[in-house]
């Protein structure tokens, strides 16, 4: 795909529904918003349940409960996946970890059917790899993974956010992978976020970034990976963006991890990549709403103690999209 770039759950799908008319009568066409929740559900102790049956859910879309029509289990949907990586200042002594986990994840993760990207951003946002079922490709571009940050004066380059210098554009990376990369994408798709959750000279609003990816019916999963060293070596207050990363993962139905003593990359990954095969797909028709007008949802377990992880709405469809 050649990529022109513009600015950088759970998904909204549209199905089409056809009314058969009997013979000698023109086939009607009926178009129907049919809301598709992608989501996970956990247990008290933490643990992925994918097992359930429709009738373990309920659906409420502003208040309102709504009938499921549609139920699986995704397991084998094909997936497309972004992996983002922070390369800016604040990551330089992380960024080899980095490179061997995600190495690992993608081996692990990737099937036959599955399409993955790999974008780095730090003084500017760069598509290292554009989508493929290719590890060995998705290698090399983690070898290509270098530290970014500001330089003086105006920088080179195509993206937008590189006119003039900045930190970490975190939001518009976001922005970028959702509109650029998975805005035509069918099937799950899921973004990897892999960062501090500083966001510094950025062009587009944490708002925006979030409204983009609920657009494109992507799931956010933030890992935030701090050095405290470096803010210690820089003589500054330790300090990250861990509520920034948590939102954009809960409102798109993903999941925040956090990287610690106790918890390494490696097993937060496969986390991830358990419960990405853990998932259910609910599907009900949208109630009329005015075309582009956000719609809050609600999926609950029945079973008292159960978590369900879903996003939390999505922007109703314009005609024609």
């Amino acid at each position: 795909m050649r990529l022109k770039w513009a600015l950088v759950v759970v998904g909204l799908g549209l199905g089409l529904a056809l009314a058969q008319q009997p013979e000698q009568t023109p086939t009607i066409n009926v178009s129907v918003n049919v809301v598709n929740i992608l989501c996970s559900v956990r247990d008290s102790k933490n643990a992925l349940l994918p097992n359930l049956t429709k009738d373990d859910f309920t659906v409420t879309e502003e208040g309102k409960p709504q009938d499921i029509k549609y139920f699986a289990r995704e397991t084998d949907l094909p997936l497309t996946l972004g992996l983002l990586v922070d390369v800016s200042g604040s990551e330089r002594n992380m960024i080899e970890i980095e490179k061997r986990a995600a190495d690992q994840f993608f081996g692990k993760v990737l099937r036959k059917q599955d399409m993955a990207f790999l974008m780095s951003f730090g003084s500017e946002a760069e598509l290292l790899q554009d989508s493929t079922n290719s590890v060995v490709l998705l290698r090399h571009g983690l070898d290509s993974l270098r530290l970014k940050t500001p330089a003086s004066g105006p920088l080179p380059g195509a993206v937008p956010t590189i006119n003039q210098a900045r930190g970490t554009v975190l939001f518009d990376a976001v922005y970028l992978a959702a509109t650029d990369m998975l805005r035509k994408e069918v099937g799950r798709k899921a973004v990897v976020l892999l960062t501090d959750g500083q966001d510094e000279g950025s062009r587009v609003k944490l708002e925006q970034a979030i409204a983009e990816a609920q657009k494109s019916d992507l799931i956010i999963y933030g890992i935030l990976y701090v050095d405290p060293s470096f803010f210690r070596g820089q003589g500054t207050i330790y300090s990250t963006g861990d509520g920034d990363l948590r939102r954009m993962s809960e409102d798109t139905g993903g999941h925040m991890f956090r990287v610690d003593r106790r918890t390494t990359l490696e097993s937060v990954f496969q986390e991830i990549q358990d419960e990405m095969r853990s998932q259910y797909s609910i599907g009900y028709v949208a109630p009329d709403s005015a075309p582009g007008t956000y719609r809050r949802v609600e999926v609950r377990a029945k079973q008292k103690g159960l978590k369900v992880q879903a996003r939390k709405g999505y922007y109703a469809a314009k005609p024609g999209a």
